[in-house]
Parts: C-alpha cells; sequence; structure tokens
C-alpha cells in the first residue's frame, strides 16, 4: 500500500510539475526579454510571426485533426500525409522566403525582410512535424507531450535569453520559435517516423477530405479572426504601439493557454470515441464547461483588478501603456476559457461543418469590431474594447450552433452550468472593488499579494460553502486514490458492453472526476 501510494503521488507531483510550470518558466523568459528589447522589435517579429502562420495553413490543410478523427488510416495513409506535409512544406518555405522583401517594402521595415526569411525555417519544420505530432495525440501520449513542451520550451527560452544579454536585439526574438519547431519536429518524429515519398499522397488526402475541408476553411477564416488585428495596428499605428498590443494580448492568453492545457489537446482523442453518442458527449462535455467557468469567470475579474501590477511587475514601467489594454481584454479571459474547448467538441462528434460556420461568424464580427476600434476610434484601449464585445457576441452563437445543431439539445442545460460562477465572480467583483481603495498606496508586490489572497480565499470559501466541489476529500489520499483508481478503470462505454455486462454511465461523472478520467489518460 505504501509503495502505491508513493507512486501515485509521485505520479502527479511530476506531471503537475512537468504541466504548470510552463507558466512559470513563460513568464520569466517574456519578463526578461521585455526588459532587454525595446516594445517596436517585439512588433517586428509580431507581424512576421502572423504571416508565417498563415503560410502554414496551407500545408496542414486540418489533415492533424483529421488524423486524429479517423481511426481507419494505414501505415501507407500516414506516410503518404506526411510526404505531402514535407513536399508542400518546401513549397511554402521557399513562397515566405521570397515574400520578405514585399513584406518589408508595406510596412517600411527593412529588418523584416531577414526576419522573414529567417522564420522560413521554421515554416518548413513545423509543416513536416504536424504528421508525427497529430500521431502522437492520436495515441493519447499526453505524459510525453507534456514533457517535450516543458523541455523545448525551456531550452528555447534559455537561448533566446542569452542571446538577448550577449546584444543580438531583435534576432534574440526569433531564436526560440525556430529552435522550438526544429526540436520538436525531431522529437516527435523520433517517437513516430515516416517514410518519404515522391508523391503527393492524393488517395490518402480524398480519405479524409470531408472531415479536413471545413476543419481547413475554419483554420483559414480562424487567422484573420485572430491576427487581422495585429497586422493593421502594424501598419497603420506603428511597430511600438503593436508591441504594447501585442504583449498584452499575449498576457491575456497565458491563463488561456495554460488552464486549458490539461483538458483542451486531449479532448478530441478521448472524446472521438464517443462520436456516435452525442448525449453522453454533452452530458461529459457541461461537466467541464461547469469547471471552467468556476475558474475562468472569476479568474477574470481578478486580472481586471491586477491588470496593473501583473503588467508592471512581469514586463516593467516601460511597458506601461499596454496596462489598460490588458485590462480591457482580461474581460474576455473567462468566456474564452470556456470556448477553446468548443473546437475539440465539433470535432469530436464529426460536426467540422459547425466549426466552420461558427468560425465564419467569429472572423466577420471580428474584422468589424476591430476595423471600428482602428479607424473610428483610432485608439488601441478602442480595439481591445471592440475585441472584447466580438468575443463575447461568437461565444453566444458558438454554444447557440452546439447545442441547436451538433447536440439537438435544449439550451438551458448550458445555462444552469453559469448560474454559480457568476454567482461567485460577482462576490469577487464587490469585494476588490471595496478593498482597491485601501491597499493603493502600497507596492505593486504587496497589492498583487493581497488581491490574489483575496481571489483564492472567496474562491476556495464559496466552493465549499456550496458545496460545488469536496475539497477536502480532493486533498485526502483516500479521495487522490480513489479517483486514480476509478480514471485508470476508465474504458469508452461501447468497449465496456462488448467485454462484460457493466453498465458505465458517463454522464454521471462529477466535473473533478470527469477531469481526472482525462487527467489520468494525460499521465498514459
Amino acid at each position: 500500500m505504501g509503495s502505491i501510494k508513493k507512486e501515485l503521488l509521485s505520479g502527479v507531483f511530476y506531471t503537475a510539475i512537468a504541466k504548470y510550470s510552463g507558466i512559470l518558466i513563460s513568464l520569466i523568459i517574456t519578463g526578461v526579454l521585455a526588459r532587454l528589447i525595446s516594445p517596436d522589435k517585439f512588433g517586428i517579429v509580431a507581424v512576421v510571426t502572423v504571416i508565417t502562420f498563415f503560410f502554414s495553413i496551407f500545408s496542414d490543410l486540418g489533415i492533424g485533426a483529421a488524423i486524429i478523427q479517423n481511426k481507419e488510416l494505414q501505415q501507407k495513409d500516414l506516410n503518404q500525409l506526411f510526404s505531402f506535409t514535407v513536399w508542400s512544406g518546401c513549397i511554402l518555405t521557399l513562397l515566405f522566403f521570397l515574400c520578405s522583401w514585399p513584406i518589408s517594402l508595406f510596412y517600411k521595415e527593412p529588418s523584416m525582410k531577414t526576419i522573414t526569411q529567417l522564420l522560413a525555417i521554421n515554416l518548413f519544420f513545423a509543416s513536416a512535424n504536424i504528421v508525427p505530432n497529430a500521431l502522437l495525440y492520436k495515441a493519447k501520449a499526453f505524459k510525453f507531450l507534456a514533457w517535450r513542451s516543458l523541455g523545448v520550451q525551456v531550452s528555447g527560452g534559455i537561448i533566446a535569453i542569452l542571446a538577448a544579454l550577449g546584444g543580438a536585439g531583435l534576432y534574440a526574438l526569433i531564436i526560440n520559435p525556430i529552435l522550438s519547431s526544429i526540436l520538436l519536429f525531431i522529437i516527435s518524429y523520433q517517437k513516430y517516423p515516416q517514410t518519404l515519398e515522391m508523391t503527393w499522397g492524393i488517395p490518402s488526402i480524398r480519405k479524409i477530405f470531408k472531415f479536413s475541408a471545413y476543419q481547413f476553411m475554419f483554420n483559414i477564416i480562424n487567422y484573420f479572426s485572430r491576427n487581422l488585428d495585429k497586422l493593421l495596428i502594424g501598419k497603420y499605428m506603428g511597430m511600438s504601439p503593436l508591441g504594447y498590443y501585442e504583449k498584452s494580448y499575449r498576457l491575456m492568453m497565458l491563463p488561456l493557454q495554460n488552464i486549458t492545457h490539461v483538458i483542451t489537446p486531449v479532448m478530441h482523442p478521448i472524446f472521438s470515441d464517443y462520436q456516435h453518442d452525442l448525449n453522453h458527449l454533452a452530458g461529459a462535455y457541461e461537466k467541464i464547461i461547469r469547471l471552467l467557468a468556476f475558474i475562468g469567470l472569476p479568474l477574470s475579474v481578478f486580472l481586471w483588478f491586477s491588470a496593473r501590477e501583473i503588467t508592471l511587475i512581469v514586463f516593467g514601467e516601460q511597458w506601461m501603456p499596454s496596462v489598460s489594454i490588458f485590462q480591457i481584454l482580461s474581460i474576455s479571459v473567462g468566456i474564452q476559457i470556456i470556448m477553446s474547448t468548443s473546437g475539440s467538441i465539433f470535432q469530436a462528434s464529426n460536426d467540422t461543418k459547425s466549426l466552420f460556420l461558427c468560425g465564419l461568424f467569429s472572423s466577420i464580427i471580428n474584422v468589424a469590431g476591430i476595423c471600428v476600434g482602428l479607424f473610428i476610434f483610432k485608439t488601441l484601449d478602442a480595439i481591445a474594447w471592440c475585441i472584447t464585445i466580438t468575443f463575447s457576441i461568437s461565444f453566444l452563437q458558438c454554444y447557440y450552433q452546439m447545442y441547436y445543431i451538433t447536440f439537438r439539445r435544449s439550451i438551458i442545460h448550458l445555462g444552469k452550468q453559469f448560474l454559480s460562477p457568476i454567482l461567485l465572480g460577482s462576490i469577487v467583483f464587490l469585494t476588490l472593488f471595496l478593498i482597491t481603495p485601501f491597499i493603493t498606496p502600497y507596492s505593486l508586490f504587496i497589492n498583487l499579494i493581497i488581491k490574489s489572497v483575496v481571489f483564492i480565499g472567496i474562491d476556495l470559501t464559496y466552493i465549499h460553502i456550496t458545496k460545488e466541489y469536496n475539497l477536502v476529500k480532493l486533498l485526502k489520499f483516500k479521495a487522490w486514490k480513489h479517483y486514480f483508481s476509478r480514471s485508470m478503470a476508465f474504458t469508452p462505454p461501447m468497449e465496456l458492453a462488448k467485454r462484460s455486462t457493466i453498465k458505465y454511465e458517463h454522464s454521471k461523472l462529477t466535473g473533478w472526476r470527469l477531469i481526472f478520467v482525462i487527467y489520468r489518460k494525460n499521465k498514459e
């Protein structure tokens, strides 16, 4: 028993370290580079990175998600798909290299030419990694993926910092993405090697076309929805304003990317097993939505009141213009944390058409909002407000589409999941609103510590009093043992029906137990 306990605790400890130390590492790297490199340099790299991502969409064509979803692909198909991504990556890399001259001329930034040419390397390796990386997710090798990501992040960040300290300046910012793309490919390919063939793999592309076509179109429109603001700000407001905006946006995205990191990457591979049982899928997903709402909605309130402290502590005083932008964008953090999981559900339910339609709607109103903020109000704060509003509208449309079209289920089931989290968020708002004037004279660190303690204290107290989740039980080993033993035995309902007469009701899982099911899959 002692040995089992030790192994369980050790596994939990090391998995948690692998996943969530990424937050601290990212903040440290970003904070150091922000103090060594000026905002305009960040703006230049931000523009080129955005354009790089656009080119990468055309090498993917939704192939990665299709590989995860399709259970009938053979090794021959995988080799052909790998060959397609490699050869298309070569062509796109060359085109991107040649585009360095017009990009530099369009933005009137000579340094963009060299930056674009160097980031062409990133484009090739990102394309070549599509198939091996998708196979890792399909195999549910989430523990391996977590450690891979952490190792690459640390090594790339350290080298970037050393380069910045050595006077590399602008070029220090592109070392991390280039090195990361190379390392990710090498590690993934070692795990799942593929055979490169002198073919475009058209027969295999046809097998996944129905699924991947809508996924590809969604990727295109989602690109413009998420990145047009940076492209237009860089062109019409300059690189320094873009640097301030980009840093605020990345800081806003940090909790979104890391809080949902345990859940979102594994939802499609796991929930794809339930693509023929949408009631089970919807019931399980609602438990996750409720848990994410308890995390995200109060967090949005906390970030609003702590925007100044977080921005200046992480980036330094030279980034003061980013404070108000980050504060405004933080309003949308809660709904984005929840909505970030919607794509996996559309994919798992085989409804990439609805995913495309949601993306199309979101792109249209996001572009409209960006243009209103940029060309009518002409301030970064206005752009941030417009984006926050359009994110909220997209959230409503997305879940209307999911419940009425995909699930064919009343949206009332969804609304019930938000009542208690909204009440919690309101309590956090009122408390921080009342105490903020009294603690403002203190230092940034003291302010942030006090607000953090109040925020966490209210969250835990509320959850304990309302008995939403049994926090005391979750902290006891017996509870860990119970949840992990149940998760170890997790098997899709259809598979259980084949093996025994045991009835497994997925919809009866509580939010935390469902997370532990996914968490255990993450450890395998």
